[in-house]
């Protein structure tokens, strides 16, 4: 299922979401210009849980910033065009909604928080792993997992690709994101063992639990869990 939009509305613009996708579309566009030094760029800002726990370190060369760091340069990169589409479209269906419920600051403080323990979930797994992480689709999780339990009963259209029955339908964003959350798990068992592909579900599954443990704490008073969305009218 692929999110098109939600039936929720805000009161706040969404000035932090924006500016989040601004920063990754621009990290983006400053790794395809590197050419064929995009991969040194990623070892440098990815984060290297061998690094991390100190491990390993870096070539010289490669250091452009201190290796604590990367937690949250690795944010803002990602590694291909489809990875950062997906990813920021699930910013911009599900962060306004979430950035409305806390406000600007808090709420990135509540996105970089859900991106280290998202990385915190997948680098523990392997701490010797010289094998850089990028992307925010931890972070994003995060994003998710407040959505979930804060607006379970709001409604986001999503296209179902299924040959020439593939159409955009309403479902309930307890539903979507919570299939979405199932299909982590199931690809995170599925992967044992096999360096999950390429992606991270331990990642996702992490920043998403983060998200549901930290929105009680980080949404404003006046704004009951489990909502049904639409709280702005």
């Amino acid at each position: 299922m692929i999110p098109l939009r939600d039936d929720n509305p805000t009161t706040l613009p969404p000035l932090v979401t924006a500016l989040i996708i601004v920063a990754c579309a621009l990290a983006f566009f400053w790794q395809l210009s590197l050419g064929t030094r995009q991969e040194s760029a990623i070892y440098a800002l990815g984060a290297i849980p061998a690094v991390l726990f100190g491990y390993e370190q870096l070539p010289a060369q490669l250091v452009l910033v201190p290796g604590w760091m990367t937690a949250f340069t690795s944010m803002f990169m990602h590694g291909g065009w489809m990875h950062l589409i997906g990813n920021m479209l699930y910013l911009w269906i599900f962060g306004n909604n979430i950035e409305d419920a806390m406000g600007h600051v808090r709420f990135i403080i509540f996105y970089l928080l859900c991106g280290i323990a998202a990385l915190l979930a997948n680098a523990l797994l392997n701490t010797h792993s010289t094998i850089p992480m990028i992307g925010a689709s931890g972070a994003i999780s995060g994003v998710l997992g407040a959505y979930a339990l804060l607006f379970p009963r709001a409604h986001v259209q999503v296209f179902v690709p299924i040959g020439f029955m593939s159409q955009a339908v309403w479902l309930p964003a307890i539903l979507v994101l919570g299939i979405w959350f199932v299909l982590q798990i199931v690809n995170s068992i599925a992967t044992v063992g096999h360096g999950g592909g390429g992606v991270a579900w331990a990642a996702h599954i992490g920043g998403f639990v983060a998200g549901i443990v930290l929105i009680p704490i980080f949404k404003k008073s006046n704004l009951a869990l489990f909502n049904s969305g639409n709280h702005s009218q």
